[in-house]
């Protein structure tokens, strides 16, 4: 299987404060992979710093063969990674339909951007019932469908969510899950998952990693770290 993402021992500060320490990790093409942990794990951390938006102390981050660690927010984009933020961050007071023109900034007006709007209110026709709403009026679940719409317009094939679920009425993020192993499927999207449930997060993903206190502690299958009685106490309620 071919990796497209790549992280090795990857160090980030905030000043003086070290919050990931030694980070390693990989994605492999077509995978959802889940990162777990509670807050302040520093899981928002390290997607902030593959996005280009923190930089690394040290280590290094390959993506597709490029080294892409500290590289500017917007060349990280144009070499195929968009980022759903933990909040949503849409555009409040534009549009459903500005907000996705907003996520295809760096594309070329062509038949494929088209193709990517349609299909977008395809698997999320309620974004289609309001394509003139202020997005700001939206509920929580329709605020992360545009944000994930909004990726998916950037024409990248690697998606990184961060706490899809948080704020979301529990039918809603049942719903957006489900989308997004659509997605996966029909799209070959590659997707690297931050989830504060963690057993929503194990029942969506291909592989997880657990990191706690700005460490890899555990890596693994879903089934093995539902079994691991480590994870069961301290993510699992059990």
């Amino acid at each position: 299987m071919t990796t497209v993402l790549n992280i090795e021992k990857l160090c980030v500060c905030y000043g003086t404060i070290e919050a990931l320490h030694g980070v390693s990790l990989h994605v492999d093409e077509g995978e959802i992979v889940a990162l777990i942990g509670a807050n302040g794990a520093g899981k928002t951390t390290l997607l902030k710093t593959i996005s280009g938006l923190l930089p690394a102390a040290s280590g290094t981050i390959q993506f597709r063969g490029a080294s892409i660690g500290n590289l500017p927010a917007h060349r990280v984009v144009e070499h195929g990674i968009a980022h759903v933020p933990e909040g949503r961050m849409i555009f409040t007071n534009l549009t459903v339909k500005e907000n996705l023109a907003m996520g295809a900034y760096r594309r070329k007006k062509s038949d494929a951007m088209r193709s990517d709007q349609e299909y977008i209110f395809t698997i999320f026709p309620r974004l289609a019932e309001r394509q003139q709403q202020i997005a700001g009026t939206l509920s929580g679940g329709e605020q992360q469908m545009l944000a994930i719409g909004r990726a998916i317009m950037s024409g990248s094939k690697f998606l990184m969510l961060d706490e899809p679920s948080l704020g979301i009425a529990p039918i809603l993020v049942q719903t957006i899950f489900e989308k997004l192993l659509e997605i996966r499927k029909e799209r070959g999207l590659t997707i690297l998952l931050v989830e504060q449930n963690a057993n929503l997060a194990l029942e969506t993903c291909d592989r997880a990693y657990v990191l706690e206190t700005g460490q890899i502690l555990l890596e693994g299958l879903p089934g093995e770290l539902m079994d691991n009685p480590k994870v069961k106490s301290a993510y699992l309620g059990g």
